[in-house]
């Protein structure tokens, strides 16, 4: 358990910078230690479809690393079952990356691997997620179809050779993954929480949410994940066994999470997918902040409920509203859920009531 960075924006280079500063990265880095950056790169897709990692995550942390004189860094994934990891490589912009900053990137499919035991079981683990003298983990925030949630914890199965993913899958993933957490923990972890999808990890139903945030402890960031995204910790299993299995905490207290600037920073909020569309066709958003109306999106999806017209944005400071008004700018609505932005577990209350 420790803290968490935050930050709020829409350039995922720059916001990479600030939270590395911010937590003084460098001075966590042994001397001499090779760095390996762990996208999520599961599909060969662009990051704005809600799946993969923003190229500009990588830039700013190679920036970063490069600029307190660290030169030993790597870009290491394997993309899941079936997909091709160059081609994702090359679909995601992290061949330009690499080759901008003379990183070398590496296929783990082609990894050699190596055995470890973890809680459940024995479990064949790509070398160089396990060689790395410091690995930052670099997952998307984002819906899962199986898991329902997918962060920091999930994004390590990329560190697997393709015959143990499907292992992983044969046994329900729930509990080999919290036994993952326990035996390859990342040193950093740096969330990609831009623009995840809603519901399923190859995209296709973005939400844009204009956030990132930074951590150490996996266990801790993924709890953090699910109360953004409107999820109970019991609807996502793995991250309490894996709490159980000594691979981090799920206490979050007030203090811990630290915000860089405020949402505001991340105020654009584009085109809405179909999906989206359907679920706030009854939403009066006036010049909305994205992690306001993400926060919303995730529980109108959640939740299920139709609860009328809903107000919110910063134009609607004052203006009296007779229905639910979200966030902190609808002070003069019927009824309203406080907070900036508030939490999806907050306006599904709300909805609900």
């Amino acid at each position: 358990m420790g803290a968490i960075y935050q930050i709020y924006g829409a350039d995922a280079h720059s916001m990479t910078m600030s939270l590395m500063e911010s937590a003084h990265v460098a001075e966590m880095i042994p001397s001499g230690a090779g760095v390996a950056l762990k996208p999520n790169l599961v599909v060969a897709g662009t990051p704005e479809n809600g799946a993969t990692t923003h190229a500009g995550v990588l830039s700013g942390a190679i920036e970063y690393l490069q600029g307190h004189g660290i030169s030993d860094i790597s870009i290491i994934e394997g993309s899941w079952v079936g997909d091709d990891t160059g081609r994702a490589f090359r679909a995601a912009g992290y061949d330009e990356i690499g080759q901008r900053y003379k990183v070398p990137l590496y296929d783990l499919k082609r990894d050699k691997t190596r055995k470890v035991s973890t809680p459940l079981r024995e479990m064949e683990i790509c070398c160089r997620a396990l060689d790395a003298g410091f690995l930052i983990n670099l997952p998307v925030l984002k819906g899962h179809c199986q898991t329902t949630m997918t962060c920091a914890l999930k994004n390590c199965k990329g560190c697997l050779p393709d015959r143990e993913k499907r292992r992983f899958h044969s046994e329900g993933l729930m509990r080999p993954i919290a036994a993952l957490a326990a035996a390859l923990r990342p040193n950093l972890t740096i969330v990609d929480s831009i623009c995840g999808d809603l519901d399923f990890e190859e995209g296709g139903n973005p939400v844009p949410t204009g956030r990132m945030y930074l951590g150490t402890d996996p266990v801790q960031l993924d709890a953090y994940g699910c109360r953004l995204m409107g999820l109970d910790l019991r609807e996502v299993p793995y991250i309490a066994l894996a709490e159980q299995w000594g691979a981090g905490s799920t206490k979050i207290e007030p203090e811990d999470v630290i915000s860089l600037n405020q949402p505001q920073a991340a105020t654009s909020y584009p085109r809405p997918s179909r999906t989206v569309a359907s679920l706030t066709r009854d939403v009066d958003a006036r010049s909305a902040c994205s992690a306001c109306y993400a926060a919303l999106v995730r529980a109108l999806h959640r939740s299920g409920a139709r609860p009328g017209r809903i107000a919110i944005g910063q134009e609607w400071r004052g203006v009296p509203f007779d229905g639910l008004g979200v966030g902190s700018c609808c002070d003069c609505a019927a009824r309203q859920v406080k907070g900036c932005p508030p939490s999806a577990a907050d306006i599904m209350r709300a909805i609900s009531d």
